[in-house]
């Protein structure tokens, strides 16, 4: 990894340094001597701030862990560079009302990257910090921002394809297509569908919100995929009406009629089955649904009013 530039941190989010309160009468100054020539933590630049994270490092990798200097310096580090994490938090879509919840997964980002790091590589904090803070945010999008479990596989999959689609469309200038873009990633078709399919799984809307499909009614969707009372009492209606006319007919029509509707076999499967040509097939289920209509029809038509005005 290269050193990464100083001008990361804008000056204007310069890392204010407030000394945690004293613990257990060891005062911040004592704990970590290094802060005793800095009158207010507030005004350190942006490159002190960094000589100073640099040099309380060092100090942390020499302390044991668990002690009371131990503590200070530690999250004098983690105040000094919240500013790491106001600066990676630009980098993705955040809004107002979970922008505080965020800023704490950056922060423990932040305290991993202060515990794993290892002064004795060479490497700069922040070169070592930024890499660790995304990763915590990136994990937190992926694990709980979803409105539907989604296998980790397909929550990785959703953001090679996004990146795989903006990219070809600005070579195609046009959509992709499943085919490009399973030859662009060098993956199964039926992959590359099933990562388009469960990207749709990280929003969910409500089933009661109105559908707008041009109508004035507005119905809610749950209403359009199941129906309304009225729908599914006919249905009942129909079905009980056609239990006796069904089983009324020859067993060669409730076969063929089993196979086309219950295994959903075309006429001419049904044909090589019974031994029967397509045409017969087809002419046998059109008498027998035309039969079957017919009886349903006589079972079901209201019965008109006697003389009287009643009903037989």
């Amino acid at each position: 990894m290269g050193t990464a530039s100083t001008e990361l941190i804008p000056p204007a989010e310069c890392p204010a340094v407030t000394s945690p309160a004293p613990l257990g009468g060891v005062s911040g100054r004592a704990a970590a001597p290094e802060l005793a020539g800095i009158e207010d933590p507030r005004e350190v630049a942006p490159a002190d701030a960094r000589e100073l994270t640099r040099t309380l490092l060092v100090r942390l990798a020499s302390l044991e862990e668990g002690t009371r200097e131990y503590s200070y310096v530690r999250g004098t580090l983690v105040e000094l560079n919240m500013s790491l994490v106001r600066f990676v938090l630009r980098r993705f879509p955040v809004q107002r009302d979970n922008q505080e919840d965020l800023l704490q997964v950056g922060a423990l980002g932040l305290i991993k990257a202060i515990d794993r790091f290892d002064p004795d590589h060479g490497v700069e904090f922040i070169t070592f910090a930024v890499p660790t803070i995304s990763g915590e945010i990136r994990r937190h999008f992926r694990d709980n921002t979803w409105a539907v479990h989604v296998p980790r596989r397909l929550q990785e999959l959703r953001l090679t394809l996004a990146k795989a689609q903006d990219l070809l469309a600005q070579r195609l200038d046009r959509a992709p297509t499943v085919a490009e873009l399973a030859e662009h990633l060098e993956l199964p078709q039926e992959e590359i569908v099933e990562g388009l399919t469960a990207a749709g799984a990280r929003t969910a809307g409500s089933l009661d919100l109105p559908v707008d499909t041009g109508d004035e009614d507005g119905l809610p969707l749950v209403e359009r995929l199941l129906g309304s009372d009225e729908d599914h009492a006919g249905r009942v209606v129909d079905l009980v009406s056609l239990k006796p006319l069904i089983a009324a007919l020859p067993p060669r029509e409730r076969l063929i009629l089993s196979l086309r509707f219950t295994e959903d076999l075309t006429q001419s499967q049904i044909g090589a089955r019974l031994g029967l040509s397509q045409m017969h097939v087809s002419r046998l289920l059109s008498r027998t649904l035309k039969q079957l209509r017919e009886g349903l029809n006589a079972t079901t038509e209201p019965t008109r009013p006697g003389p009287d005005g009643r009903r037989p």
